[in-house]
């Protein structure tokens, strides 16, 4: 039997209770009121006046369906602008678990545009496989880059990215052995911290290597130069998201140290110019790539996305008339899919030329200006998997960089809020709070694993086709499914021109035994 006393406080309890739900449920239809109230006494939006109250679930609705898409209804190889299947890659390599997959794939191999790769009837064994070269960035400069890596980090700055995110992916890149660019958000105490190699980035405002007037400072750069881990420069010109239109920084996420390592007032909107405004011809570009190199003694090159591709003969037209040292030691090619933290829809979308179609036009005019051996070719713009790097390597890139590809190791889950600083990851934001779930140390394993699977599958796909290092490729190795189902190789889309009879030739890198025996007779293995 119940006694008196706990029959009163059950019975105490449950009035309580349902007092306060008699008090919510009121409180709801107050507040009910009040939104119908004043939605049909507003006029500025047509649905939440002839449907008040409920027209609010329309917008809570279109908000929350960019992240239910994608787990529960969009396919795999669907959704834009990472589909699952190419995150999944990402995020398994990263975490060092198994990529193989069973029964069959789930790629549609004949729809126009798919790359397929041809496999070598007598495939390279284990045994004759070497490693991946290294390649000299610079070889006329002073304190030239020898590069091992063929995978780095692509451009993403302090202040985009969260202190973590940063120490993240610079031990990371120290672990993996590969370079970490900057990006235009200047140097920062955390790129350093673990002595990785850097790519110091220029950008239009010129953040860490300006003076009070935001022009370009030659103390400046000989301070960043200092630094022996920062290996070579970078000029953006021009990014592949928003190209005609400089970076993007919400006053949010300028903090005082932020502003002090950029040189500019904090809490306040960085918006970059839309380009160099001391770069108004090609002669400019050289006279800033040859100021630049004489000045830090490193490696120049500039970072751009193509549109108009006319220039590129007259660079390289005058690059032949002023010598082979006035050129730049790389040319850093960003695609029109680039991403970026933040850009107009209007450029995002329908701005600059993919890297399908800029690659080889970009290394055939390298080629018949007799420049391709002087200047080092790095490909960006969603090269995240291994058969994409392995299909720039086809064209003639000598390296592959990626920024959203890191960003999936660290763990982003392509929530599509890198500009509002409420990255639910603590990628790109700048709230301690959300910052907290982010471990550098475990996220600079992701970053080593993510390099070292890639590059090993990329490999894969080189013995498959015959030779003995991924940079072996060549275009016939890789075909383009056309319109009707059936395959071109590249070789024939892109026929790579003859080299002018009196190019100045510089070999790739030392002849090594054996590479007599490595030359193709025949364009299949």
């Amino acid at each position: 039997m119940m006694s008196r006393e706990t029959f009163d406080l059950v019975h105490s309890v449950l009035s309580t209770l349902a007092y306060a739900f008699v008090f919510l449920v009121g409180l709801t239809l107050l507040a009910l009121c009040l939104v119908y109230l004043l939605d049909v006494s507003q006029t500025k939006q047509a649905l939440r006046r002839n449907y008040p109250v409920v027209a609010h679930f329309r917008y809570v609705f279109e908000h929350l369906g960019s992240f239910f898409r994608q787990y529960f209804f969009a396919m795999d190889r669907e959704e834009m602008p990472f589909n699952r299947a190419q995150r999944s890659w990402v995020y398994r390599a990263a975490k060092n678990l198994d990529t193989t997959q069973a029964f069959g794939s789930t790629r549609d191999i004949h729809q126009p545009g798919a790359l397929i790769f041809v496999n070598c009837p007598f495939p390279t064994l284990g045994i004759d496989a070497t490693p991946v070269s290294s390649l000299i960035i610079g070889a006329s400069c002073p304190q030239p880059f020898t590069a091992n890596s063929l995978f780095n980090i692509s451009g993403m700055s302090y202040g985009a990215l969260s202190k973590p995110a940063v120490q993240a992916l610079s031990r990371g890149a120290k672990l993996a052995g590969c370079w970490l660019n900057t990006g235009e958000g200047g140097l920062s105490p955390w790129h350093l911290e673990s002595g990785c190699d850097l790519v110091f980035q220029i950008g239009t405002a010129k953040y860490g290597v300006r003076d009070a007037q935001g022009n370009l400072c030659d103390a400046r750069l000989r301070e960043v130069a200092a630094h022996a881990q920062v290996r070579m420069f970078e000029i953006k010109l021009s990014q592949g998201a928003k190209p005609g239109k400089g970076g993007i920084l919400p006053g949010a996420k300028v903090s005082a140290e932020i502003a002090s390592i950029r040189g500019i007032a904090a809490g306040q909107d960085s918006i970059s110019p839309n380009r160099h405004p001391d770069i108004n011809s090609v002669d400019d570009l050289l006279d800033m790539i040859a100021r630049i190199r004489r000045v830090t003694g490193k490696p120049v090159g500039f970072k751009c996305v193509l549109g108009a591709y006319g220039w590129l003969d007259a660079l390289f037209s005058r690059i032949r008339q002023r010598g082979m040292d006035s050129a730049p030691d790389f040319i850093t090619l960003d695609s029109a899919d680039g991403g970026t933290g933040a850009a107009p829809t209007s450029l995002m979308d329908y701005m600059g030329l993919s890297i399908r179609e800029s690659l080889p036009m970009l290394v055939d005019r390298l080629q018949s200006h007799g420049l391709k051996s002087r200047i080092r070719v790095i490909a960006s713009g969603k090269l995240i998997n291994p058969a994409e790097v392995a299909w720039a390597l086809c064209l003639g890139a000598d390296f592959v960089v990626s920024a959203r590809g890191f960003m999936m190791a660290l763990g982003c889950i392509q929530a599509l809020q890198c500009n509002r600083n409420t990255c639910p990851t603590g990628i790109t934001t700048h709230n301690p709070r959300l910052q907290k779930g982010l471990n550098p140390d475990h996220k600079a394993q992701r970053v080593h694993h993510y390099v070292h699977n890639l590059a090993h599958e990329v490999a894969v796909i080189a013995h498959a086709c015959g030779v003995r290092e991924p940079r072996e490729l060549q275009r016939y190795h890789c075909h383009q499914v056309m319109q009707g189902g059936r395959s071109r190789a590249l070789s024939e889309l892109f026929p790579l021109p003859a080299p002018p009879a009196a190019a100045q030739r510089i070999p790739l890198r030392e002849p090594a035994l054996g590479d007599e025996l490595a030359e193709p007779k025949h364009p299949h293995g």
